[in-house]
């Protein structure tokens, strides 16, 4: 059962990360076209800061976990943050 639950909780957790981005360009995003957006996200500079915004979305997932007593699932979603946040230094460090 404890692999099972990281698995989901880190499926949740990039669920929450993508719903996320697509939240957060929706918000700061100036065109109705979301491959524009990111394609201008990309070429400003500012992609990685979306994701991190997207990533917030896993803070209310850990502590919802945690409230519920299931740690197994917050590791996961823990695990998927960190993922994103790897990814995200990537991509920073990569433009």
């Amino acid at each position: 059962m404890t692999r099972k639950d990281i698995l989901i909780g880190f499926i949740i957790g990039l669920i929450a990360t993508v719903f996320g981005l697509v939240f957060a360009i929706q918000i700061f995003g100036k065109s109705d076209d979301w491959g524009e957006v990111v394609r201008r996200a990309i070429s400003e500079g500012f992609l990685t800061k979306l994701m991190s915004i997207g990533a917030l979305l896993n803070l209310g997932a850990f502590f919802l976990f945690l409230k519920k007593n299931q740690d197994n699932r917050a590791k996961g979603v823990l695990i998927a943050t960190i993922l994103v946040f790897i990814g995200t230094m990537v991509i920073k460090f990569m433009n």
